[in-house]
């Protein structure tokens, strides 16, 4: 596969995650949906660092999964914390942090 490929495949995926984020209104299919755009930029930066020959994309690869795993930790735990309250995951019903 050419690079065009990839980066096509990339912007699919990344659509499909922005979209996920901007219809659905559960908490945690919008958590998959932004994981998604995540793996979307990970998919471009190695196809571009395949392409150039170097490393230098596959290193922020690794990085933004180190990230993106602390931030699943992170992010699965205050949905956790807000079903356990409110009995749904719904982000219109979490106002937990207004005042």
């Amino acid at each position: 596969m050419n690079l065009n490929n990839y980066i096509v495949l990339s912007g699919l995926l990344f659509s499909i995650g922005a979209v996920g984020v901007l219809v659905r209104r559960n908490a945690i299919v919008m958590f998959m949906s932004v994981e998604m755009m995540l793996n979307a930029a990970n998919l471009a930066f190695v196809a571009f660092a395949k392409n150039s020959g170097t490393y230098d994309g596959q290193v922020v690869a690794f990085f933004v999964m180190v990230v993106a795993a602390a931030e699943v930790v992170v992010g699965l735990a205050i949905i956790m914390a807000i079903f356990r309250s409110r009995r749904s995951a719904s982000i219109d019903e979490a106002n937990l942090l207004r005042l």
